[in-house]
């Protein structure tokens, strides 16, 4: 048990806030830190460093959805007023767009799969039930009850893949595009590093 005087560190308690905003905040000694080094983009809109954009995008998950953001980013003194600097915030803002435009083409694959998924289910689920009832309607009663239950359960099977699409899948792929549209107009602020 633990005594009333430790608490247990809440997630909000671990980032700091200025405006009603919380902070996240990145400590840089270069600026290519920042981007992905095998990316053959022009800078301003290279890819993120895989550990920089998770680390942003699982900071934004761990709040609730109508939490405010803004992101500081801290460097040496000296590349602070540098001509890279300034290709910074365009570089992280186009990111996430691009991040935010692909889940997006993700959704729509998903539902148009879906549909087609829910097509074929409802078309078998149909033509197992109307099998379902021909052959129980048959003598052979024992076998005729076996079947029936058969086609029953297949026909139902058949509509597995899209209940879990719509029900289970698209709903964490539509929550990323949210937080990457989120990300993609978060303010940005560049700051030295004080040592």
């Amino acid at each position: 048990m633990i005594p009333a005087s430790e608490t247990i560190p809440t997630i909000e308690s671990m980032y700091r806030r200025k405006d009603g905003r919380v902070l996240i905040e990145i400590k840089l000694t270069s600026v290519s830190q920042l981007f992905n080094s095998f990316d053959p983009a022009p800078f301003y809109e290279k890819e993120l460093d895989s550990d920089a954009e998770e680390y942003i995008v699982d900071t934004v998950q761990d709040f609730p959805a109508k939490t405010k953001f803004m992101i500081l980013i801290y460097l040496p003194p000296a590349l602070v007023v540098s001509e890279e600097v300034k290709k910074i915030i365009p570089g992280i803002h186009n990111h996430f767009q691009y991040r935010m435009l692909v889940t997006e083409r993700k959704v729509r694959q998903k539902i148009r799969f879906g549909r087609f998924s829910l097509l074929v289910g409802l078309s078998f689920l149909a033509v197992a039930l109307i099998a379902s009832q021909l052959v129980a309607a048959l003598n052979m009663y024992i076998i005729a009850q076996l079947l029936s239950y058969s086609l029953l359960i297949i026909g139902w099977v058949a509509m597995w893949q899209p209940i879990t699409i719509f029900l289970y899948e698209i709903w964490p792929i539509i929550r990323l595009k949210r937080i990457y549209e989120k990300i993609s107009t978060m303010e940005i602020e560049i700051l030295p590093l004080m040592a």
